[in-house]
């Protein structure tokens, strides 16, 4: 016995809510099932991000990330704004922490202004007004005044909640164990059977696993990256008034470790990218498995032989921020009087389901969205993913 819905959405993180709110804007009677196997929303990726609402000044012109970052930062404040809900405008300084990267200032900034983003070139002087204890061996830096942050798990219980409120069904504790594409139907570990007229497929971390199921991305596979954080320890004299990112390597995606400011003025630094042995390998070996484990070093390996996008000496560099002395040394060439005892340990953490394309051998830098029939897979939906998931959704359900 099959329950039929007119759309099945697998995953009930950011990009999974904002399908299905979009939906229900677009076609109010619509009959929407959202299956998470998780018991709430939030415990991977888009609780665990850092809250950044990004202002799109990273990203090629013509990818997606640049087509929706701005839209969608905007769209969130709206969201938070309209429902009362934390929300800071602090601003973020980039700085060069090299010569090298003094010359992509003006190609970040090119960028900046062709994605619709509010960014200026500003002096030593007035990076000295703006974020005092910023490094002075700068001559300019980028400014982007619009940056805020927000809480996450606010904004995902505010959309849970009226989600259900306007009759979509959300199942917890839930997951596809098997589908029949032919059929438009699936399984669940609870011998639950659906059809669907239309599925989405936005399960962050299992999307590649998932699609296969549908037979959709057999080029992929999720490399899983660990981000780890220290936090400022309240004792610390340092005062940051934003959030002090450093230029980044533009040729992998990933924004290297920084400052973070929390909604509640808590400030921690990070996130490492260093490679993880499990898709929920969080902390210690817990969530590694051998299978896991041994595809993620075959590929890691063949990464690393190859140099693709400077891959090696990328790995180098992240390798050696496990140790608290070199993540410290990487973090004073943004922030100078920052020591040792001012970074204390964190709990928090979290995992970047970061797609290689196995054909090419090299990282996806731009989100993917995959439609074979009545399916649609949201393969890459890493950072700025949060900021983009209303904007993105729009998209997701035109695709």
């Amino acid at each position: 016995m099959f329950e039929d819905y007119d759309l099945v959405i697998l995953g009930a993180g950011i990009t999974g809510l904002s399908v299905a709110r979009q939906k229900l804007a677009d076609e109010p009677d619509c009959k929407i099932l959202v299956i998470e196997k998780e018991h709430k929303v939030g415990m991977h990726g888009s609780g665990r991000n850092s809250g950044v609402l990004h202002s799109g000044i990273y990203y090629p012109s013509g990818t997606l990330k640049a087509k929706f970052c701005t839209e969608g930062s905007a769209l969130m404040a709206d969201f938070c704004k309209e429902h009362d809900l934390p929300i800071v405008k602090c601003g973020k300084v980039i700085l060069p922490t090299t010569i090298e990267d003094e010359d992509q200032i003006g190609l970040l900034y090119q960028r900046g202004l062709a994605n619709g983003a509010s960014v200026q070139i500003i002096s030593q002087k007035e990076l000295s007004e703006i974020e005092p204890e910023a490094s002075k061996i700068v001559q300019r830096a980028l400014y982007s005044p619009n940056t805020s942050v927000v809480d996450p798990h606010a904004i995902l219980s505010r959309i849970q909640s009226d989600l259900i409120n306007s009759g979509v069904t959300i199942l917890f504790d839930e997951k596809v164990v098997s589908a029949n594409p032919d059929s438009s139907t699936l399984k669940t570990n609870k011998d639950n059977n659906f059809k669907y007229k239309h599925l989405v497929n936005c399960t962050g971390q299992y999307s590649d696993e998932v699609s296969k199921m549908f037979n959709v991305g057999k080029e992929y596979t999720l490399l899983p990256f660990k981000g780890f954080y220290y936090g400022l320890s309240k004792k610390s004299s340092i005062q940051l008034n934003g959030l002090v990112y450093p230029v980044p390597d533009l040729n992998v995606p990933f924004l290297g470790v920084h400052s973070v400011k929390l909604v509640d003025g808590g400030v921690f630094f990070g996130p490492t990218a260093i490679p993880a042995f499990g898709r929920e390998n969080y902390y210690g070996t817990k969530g590694a498995n051998i299978k896991d484990a041994s595809s993620i070093s075959y590929h890691l390996l063949r990464q690393y032989i190859s140099n693709k996008q400077g891959f090696r000496s990328y790995t180098h560099q992240e390798v050696q921020k496990i140790l608290k002395s070199e993540f410290l040394k990487s973090m004073q060439s943004l922030i100078p009087k920052l020591s040792s005892s001012d970074l204390v340990d964190s709990k928090k953490v979290g995992i970047r389901a970061q797609l290689l394309d196995i054909k090419r051998n090299e990282l996806v830098m731009d989100f993917v969205v995959k439609r074979l029939d009545n399916t649609t897979h949201v393969l890459n939906a890493v950072s700025p993913a949060f900021t983009c998931a209303f904007s993105f959704a729009k998209y997701i359900l035109n695709k």
